[in-house]
Parts: C-alpha cells; sequence; structure tokens
C-alpha cells in the first residue's frame, strides 16, 4: 500500500507574512491620518495570497507524484509468480503488472500449451545486428517506452505492462502475422526481428497514436501457443538451442502440432537489475489442435 506524503510550508513564513502584513497596514494608517491603507495591503496580500497558492499546487502535485512512484514501487518489490514445474521455475518472478490473459490447456515436462486471449500492441523494428544486440534492443525499447510515456496524439502516460516480446520476422521486413500459414527459410544472415510492448487492455481499440513513424499500432488475435520458460539474461545462441528443443519436443505432443509459418517469440518480464536467475523469459511457438 503506498505511503501517505505531504509537503507543508514552513511556520517562518506564516509568520513573516502575518508581521509584515500588520507593519505595513500600521504604516501606511500612520500616513494618511490613520486610514487603513487599502490598495497597499491589498497588493501585498495579493503577493502572498499567489505563492501561497503555487506552493499549495506544488504540494498537491509533489504529493500525487510520490504516491503514483510509491504504487509502481510495490509492484516491483514484491513481484508475482506463476506456478512452476521445476526448481528454476520457482526462483522466478514476474513485476505485478498487467499482462497478456490467457488460459493453460495442457502441461508437460517441457512446455506448457496456452490459448491466448486477443491483445493490443505497439511495436516496432528493431535495428541491431542480431535479435538480442544490446545497443539495438536498447533504441527500439526507449522508442516504444517514448509512446508509453507520452510520445503520443494526447501526450497521455499510459501504466507499464508485461512482458516485453521480441518476435522473429521475415527477411524483406514484413512482419509475418503468426495466424498466417507462411513458410520461410530461416537464414542467419537474413533474420531481422521486432519489439513490442503489450499495451493497457482499458483503452480497447481506442489507444493513443504514436508520433513516432516507427511505432505501430496492432491488435494480435486469439491464439494457442507452445511455451518454455528459462531464467538469466537472453542471448541469441540461447534463443537458437531453445527453438530448436521446443520444436523436438512438440513433434511427439499428441494433441497439438506447430502451426505452418510459425516464427520464435521471446518475451521477457523483468527490469535489466532484475538478478538472473529470478528472471523469467518465455519462448513460444504457435500451435494448433491436431484434426482426428
Amino acid at each position: 500500500m503506498a505511503g501517505t506524503f505531504s509537503l507543508s510550508l514552513p511556520s517562518s513564513l506564516t509568520t513573516t507574512y502575518k508581521s509584515r502584513l500588520r507593519r505595513t497596514t500600521a504604516v501606511s494608517a500612520s500616513q494618511r491620518g490613520g486610514a487603513p491603507a487599502s490598495t497597499s495591503r491589498s497588493t501585498f496580500e495579493t503577493r502572498l495570497s499567489l505563492i501561497l497558492s503555487l506552493a499549495s499546487q506544488a504540494s498537491s502535485v509533489t504529493q500525487r507524484r510520490l504516491e503514483e512512484l510509491a504504487e509502481e514501487t510495490v509492484k516491483y518489490a514484491f513481484p508475482r509468480r506463476i506456478e512452476a514445474k521445476n526448481l528454476e521455475e520457482a526462483l522466478m518472478s514476474v513485476p505485478d503488472l498487467e499482462t497478456v490473459k490467457y488460459k493453460v490447456l495442457k502441461r508437460t515436462e517441457q512446455y506448457e500449451i496456452r490459448e491466448v486471449e486477443p491483445y493490443f500492441i505497439a511495436e516496432t523494428k528493431m535495428t541491431g545486428k542480431s535479435g538480442f544486440d544490446f545497443n539495438g534492443a536498447s533504441q527500439s525499447f526507449n522508442t516504444l517506452a517514448s509512446y508509453l510515456f507520452g510520445k503520443n496524439n494526447v501526450n497521455e502516460q499510459m501504466q507499464m505492462t508485461t512482458p516485453v516480446f521480441t518476435t522473429k520476422i521475415k527477411s524483406n521486413g514484413e512482419k509475418m502475422d503468426m495466424t498466417t500459414p507462411v513458410i520461410t527459410k530461416k537464414s542467419g544472415e537474413n533474420e531481422e526481428w521486432l519489439m513490442s510492448f503489450v499495451l493497457p487492455s482499458k483503452y480497447g481499440s481506442k489507444l493513443p497514436l504514436p508520433k513516432d513513424d516507427s511505432v505501430i499500432i496492432k491488435e494480435i488475435p486469439k491464439k494457442i501457443i507452445a511455451i518454455s520458460a528459462f531464467s538469466g539474461f537472453v542471448t541469441d545462441e540461447d534463443v537458437i538451442k531453445r527453438e530448436s528443443k521446443l520444436r523436438e519436443a512438440l513433434k511427439t505432443d499428441s494433441d497439438f502440432k506447430l502451426k505452418d509459418g510459425s516464427l520464435v517469440e521471446i518475451a521477457q518480464f523483468n527490469p535489466p537489475f532484475t538478478l538472473p536467475f529470478a528472471r523469467r523469459n518465455e519462448i513460444s511457438l504457435e500451435v494448433e489442435r491436431k484434426i482426428e
């Protein structure tokens, strides 16, 4: 629970104000034969009232900002945990932020099958030399964060959500729709990636429009995915190894099969300062039910 913060004016300021007011009134009355100096007092009072009003407003804004900061801090300081299949997953945690809604259809020792509800994302193309090139990832993250924190047509700051998705796309840069059966040839030299933020569900389809043309808003339709969770910091080599392992494991699934053209997607849930063993990452591939 967020604490209550307040900012009050020093008592010396109030005392100075009253003393100054009495002196001004007395001097003006003496100069004018005992008549109150209403004009002089009014000017002085107006100035002091303005100062007090501004100070009160600043106090209110500061209190509100501190409360918002406290609320956000709690979400990271007291993370939630997702049901774990093993010790590695039991040590993982994720911030208590809004995330994608889904229903678990099946669990195995190697992966989990989920039916994911539709959601909206803000998406941008990554500029690095690889999917998890630090400089490219940082630039893409900052571009999306700028949109989320006010660089949009209504200058509105939206709440942070989780996870951050990184998705492989075709070599020509066109996003391959995860629900479209398209087959691509994997090529280490031509692979390109997209980064996306999940957007707060309260907006529905009426989301603020980005000012940056490189940011695209789109809806992700309902889909079924197979995911495998892992900890640590994500590397391209790790993604290749885990994607291969997940694809191989799904070959023996009796209920689901890989959807044609399914491309790997990585979900990262934690801020950079999270310890490696506590970080939760998920690698996923889109699947579909087998027809009997």
